[in-house]
This record gives C-alpha cells, sequence and structure tokens, in this order.
C-alpha cells in the first residue's frame, strides 16, 4: 500500500484530514503570523514599561532594549562554541 500524504488536523473539536503540503503551509503561515504579534506585544510592552517608569521617576531600564536572537543566530552561536 502507498502510504498516504496526508495528516490529520484538529480545528476547534473536529480533526480534519488535509494534505500534508497544505498542512505545513497553514502551520507555517499561523507562526509567521504569531511571530508578527509576538514581536509588537513585545515592542508595546518596552514602551509601556517605560512610561511606568517615567511616572514613578525612576530611571529608564538599562538592557530593557535587548532583542531576543533568533533560531539562527542561536545556532550559530553554538556551532562556535561547540568548536
Amino acid at each position: 500500500p502507498l502510504p498516504t500524504e496526508k495528516a490529520m488536523v484538529c480545528f476547534g473539536s473536529m480533526f480534519i484530514e488535509l494534505p500534508k503540503a497544505k498542512t505545513r503551509e497553514m502551520l507555517q503561515q499561523d507562526q509567521e503570523e504569531l511571530d508578527e504579534e509576538i514581536n509588537k506585544l513585545r515592542k508595546d510592552l518596552r514602551v509601556k514599561v517605560n512610561r511606568l517608569y517615567e511616572a514613578q521617576g525612576k530611571p529608564e531600564l538599562k538592557g530593557f532594549n535587548l532583542n531576543p536572537m533568533s533560531a539562527e543566530e542561536m545556532k550559530l552561536i553554538n556551532r562556535i562554541l561547540e568548536g
């Protein structure tokens, strides 16, 4: 028998069988949207925290405007550390 090129995907409380390529495409698109939303929320949080500190009369946090490294950057760092 030929292996099936379909995957079971859960939408709410239903499971639907879709082609693997379409499923992969949907998951990648969802992940990109989630990454964008996370980055937007992080950026907004920095602004809000700075406003809060300013309202309290405290100095701005040092290092709070740092950005996380990407997965690719982490792989390169790990490769360098491993020698």
